[in-house]
Formats: structure tokens, sequence, C-alpha cells
């Protein structure tokens, strides 16, 4: 079993920066890990996912945000930039032991964090 406990978010303004980390309770160097949000009224959207054989960004967030995981391997950063008010969202970090060859599903994650508000102003 594997605990995420998220920090960062807060309120920002459009085109600000914001980094938001995720900490394990285990060493998950080899798990598949990534973020995913969710917007009032919509669907837990991906964001970016990260393993060892690649990284992954939706399409929305590409060029802006970028995933990382510190040399422990028990953190994993999300840093977005030139954030945009359709950015605003409850993000979610995830994990899950196993790559299946699929990455952007809510299904495939076992773990989950608690989640932090994102909230962008224009």
């Amino acid at each position: 079993q594997v605990r995420l406990v998220q920090s960062g978010g807060g309120s920002v303004q459009s085109g600000d920066s914001i980094t938001l980390a995720c900490a394990a309770s285990d060493k998950i160097s080899t798990y598949l890990v990534g973020w995913f949000r969710q917007a009032p009224g919509k669907e837990r959207e991906f964001v970016s996912a990260m393993h060892w054989i690649g990284t992954w960004y939706a399409d929305s967030v590409k060029g802006r945000f970028t995933i990382a995981r510190d040399n422990g391997a028990r953190t994993v950063y999300l840093e977005m930039n030139s954030l945009k008010s359709e950015d605003t969202a409850v993000y979610y970090c995830a994990a899950d032991p196993r790559y299946t060859g699929v990455y952007d599903t809510v299904s495939n994650y076992q773990y989950w964090g608690q989640g932090t508000q994102v909230t962008v102003s224009s």
C-alpha cells in the first residue's frame, strides 16, 4: 500500500507558474506516476504521466507543464507554467506499480493523492 500526499496549489493569476508536489510513502521509481485534474462538473482528465520508458502530456498542457521525479524517487512534481483560466481544477497525483501500455485513464492507477485546488484568475 502506497500513500500519496500532495502539496502546493493555490490561487494565481493568468500567466503565472505554480508547482505541485506528490510525496509517496515508499519508493515509486519503477511505478507509473501521473497527474490528473477535475474541473467542476467535468470528468477527471489526464494531464501528464511518467514511467521509465517515457513521459506523456495532454495536448492542452504540452509545452507549459513539466512532470519530474526527484532522485530519491519518492516525490513527483508537476511544474505548471503560463497558466490559463481553463487550467483551474482540482489536481490529483496517481501511481500504479504496473505499466500496461495505457497511461491516460483513471482506471490504470491504483493509488491516488488527496487532491489540491489550483485556481487561475484572468
